[in-house]
């Protein structure tokens, strides 16, 4: 267990140490100075430095730093310490709250007013008004990876240095959760070019230093912070990329890392029982799913995708992927959202399996197809499913790529399956992003188009009346059930293991974190 001290004692130890040096190089070898009591002073000396640092250990390393161009959940926490948006997700409730954003108001059925804070200043001193915001949210709609969160307005127009107006193509009931996902960056840097990617410039609690491509990215506190309800304390912060779980793990237990982000599900209970670790476990709203290409043979035919709904052991994939740690999916949504239904789903029967592919016509009789992964419980899930389907007659292969790769080749739809999954912080949020024929090259890795789901999708966002948005979202995930475009397996719960010497640390439902409330205890 590593030991606090007082700053007093520290600068006492900081004398003793330079006593101790200055000793070891007059009196080599006297037994008075041993090599023990030099490490002893070098522990302590670096315990006052860790202080002011934090080391957080993940699996994949992001794509890009950039705020738009990317679906990725990696480089998503990454944007978060570097970028503000008008709202953030509150991390209990799961609902838009005020950010950059002092005021608002709807002032008509498809009339926002958005007034932002007067202070706030971005990472390269500038200073940030309306048109920084409407530059934003224009320039975030040149990339296709956006269009679930960008596409609701049709106006977006300066009222005066701190105001805008937004207006939307009717009454849109995620106006509000929208904004908490479009980054505000300086208008200027947008105008002459900027790679938002090599330079990361935006108004958050952390400013980019460093990413040192298959080791480390590196940030230090702003302290031009505007947020004084959430002033970063810790100055300097590294987010290691340590693909293996038990590696990770063994870092936290020796305290070379503070936080693990992706905990492996195998070492849980061990962390548990050590008390300098601290395990936090969250019912998550992320569902993972074996991806299915809608677009590509034999997976555009309904009956074979149905076959291999019916064909997976999704406890099996639970014992084995995550030592239980997750809840059973047969439905195409996430049960945590309201409006989830298992009507017309299909669970584990083999015998149903084998009708629906000879129904598909599909001859399994030297059919093969790959399922990607990028990461150890991935490809565990792959396992169970390769045996699942060899039982029907169907043989799929296990390639592995590195998460990079993996996301460039499912958002381009340059696969067959892979394990990957889709979390968001509402059910609406969810059936467009994961969905809607219009995240196709987005987060419809599926590549699914269906007009009857579209219209659903549709018909919700304009639902401002809650029991109505609700009925309509059992009517789309019935609809989903039936055309089965993935093969739903577990929703996760959301793990995170950090030192117990951390306090303000919180994980919500969707994953999201807020690092700038994170502090050392004494």
């Amino acid at each position: 267990m590593k030991k606090s001290f007082s700053s007093s004692i520290g600068k006492s130890f900081a004398c003793f140490a330079a006593l101790l040096i200055s000793a070891a190089v007059v009196f080599t070898g006297c037994a008075s100075v041993s090599a023990k009591d030099v490490a002893e002073v070098e522990e302590q000396e670096a315990e006052q430095t860790v202080r002011d640092s934090i080391t957080i250990a993940m699996e994949s390393e992001p794509p890009t730093l950039h705020p738009f161009d990317h679906s990725s959940v990696t480089a998503g926490y990454m944007n978060a310490l570097t970028y503000n948006c008008l709202f953030i997700i509150d991390a209990d409730t799961l609902e838009p709250v005020p950010s950059l954003c002092e005021s608002y108001e709807n002032i008509s059925d498809t009339e926002w007013l958005f007034k932002i804070y007067d202070n706030i200043n971005f990472h390269d001193g500038s200073h940030m008004t309306a048109e920084d915001v409407k530059a934003s949210m224009e320039y975030a709609r040149t990339y296709p990876t956006t269009k679930n969160y960008t596409s609701f307005w049709t106006d977006v127009e300066v009222v005066d240095e701190y105001t805008i107006k937004v207006t939307t193509d009717g009454p849109y009931a995620l106006t509000l959760s929208d904004m908490a996902s479009i980054k505000i960056v300086p208008k200027a840097l947008i105008d002459s070019g900027n790679d938002f990617n090599q330079n990361p410039i935006g108004s958050g609690p952390y400013r980019f230093v460093q990413w040192k491509l298959g080791d480390c990215i590196t940030f230090v506190k702003n302290d031009d912070y505007f947020d004084k309800g959430h002033q970063p304390t810790i100055t300097n912060m590294t987010w290691r990329i340590i693909p293996e779980g038990s590696s990770r793990t063994i870092a936290l237990e020796a305290g070379e890392i503070d936080v693990i982000i992706e905990t492996e599900a195998n070492d849980i209970a061990r962390l548990e029982e050590d008390s300098d670790v601290t395990v936090y476990n969250v019912d998550g709203t992320r569902l993972n799913v074996l991806a299915m290409n809608n677009e590509v043979y034999p997976f555009n035919n309904v009956d074979f995708r149905r076959a291999v709904n019916a064909a997976i052991d999704r406890d099996a994939v639970i014992a084995v992927a995550c030592n239980g740690m997750g809840a059973k999916a047969v439905a195409q949504t996430p049960s945590i959202f309201e409006g989830c239904t298992e009507a017309g789903a299909q669970d584990y029967d083999v015998e149903k399996a084998k009708e629906y592919l000879e129904r598909s016509g599909v001859d399994a009789d030297g059919l093969v197809f790959s399922c990607i992964v990028a990461n150890d419980a991935a490809r565990r899930t792959a396992e169970v499913i390769q045996a699942g389907l060899q039982e029907i007659g169907i043989t799929m292969e296990i390639e592995n790529m590195d998460y990079a790769t993996q996301l460039s080749a499912i958002m381009s739809g340059d696969y067959q399956t892979s394990i990957s999954g889709y979390t968001s912080s509402n059910m609406c949020a969810f059936l467009r992003g994961f969905f809607h024929s219009n995240a196709i090259d987005a987060a419809n890795i599926g590549r699914v188009s269906d007009d009857e789901l579209d219209s659903l999708i549709d018909l919700s966002e304009g639902q401002i009346d809650r029991d109505d948005r609700i009925a309509t979202y059992e009517k789309a995930t019935e609809r989903l059930n039936e055309l089965s475009p993935h093969l739903p397996l577990y929703q996760s719960v959301v793990t995170r293991a950090a030192s117990s010497r951390l306090g303000g640390f919180k994980v919500s439902a969707a994953g999201g974190m807020r690092f700038e409330d994170v502090y050392w205890m004494e």
